[in-house]
């Protein structure tokens, strides 16, 4: 089972790429580089692993007699999915997974609008 302290070190971790990524995309130029593809898609890695990690946190808290601790738990199981499917349909847009390149075009304005929008869900989850 993963520490509180491991917790908070993904989170942070997760956090300070957000603000890179926010930071790098928002010059155009960048964006097309093989270096913010890579950063990227190491964000996503970082996401799906605490994503793991948090799941396998489940069954314990569902456990627990206390249902507040059991709602609270449902709660974020649900919320979960909903991260997950909202990941998928961004990597799908804006992203192919198996090259690890972002594809934006000529949507430069609706990629910077997407991936802000996805970046404030990640940072409102992990908090």
């Amino acid at each position: 089972m993963i520490s509180l302290d491991g917790l908070t070190t993904q989170n942070q971790q997760i956090r300070e790429l957000s603000k890179v990524l926010r930071y790098l995309f928002s010059d155009r130029a960048i964006c097309d580089t093989k270096t913010a593809s890579e950063l990227f898609f190491r964000y996503l890695e970082k996401i799906e692993n605490h994503i793991d990690t948090v799941d396998h946190l489940y069954p314990d808290l569902l456990k627990d007699p206390n249902p507040q601790i059991n709602n609270i738990a449902k709660n974020f199981m649900a919320g979960g999915q909903q991260v997950k499917r909202i990941i998928a349909g961004y990597e799908k847009t804006w992203s192919d997974k198996k090259k690890h390149e972002l594809f934006i075009e000529g949507n430069y304005g609706d990629f910077l609008r997407d991936t802000n929008t996805f970046f404030d869900m990640i940072l409102k989850r992990i908090q």
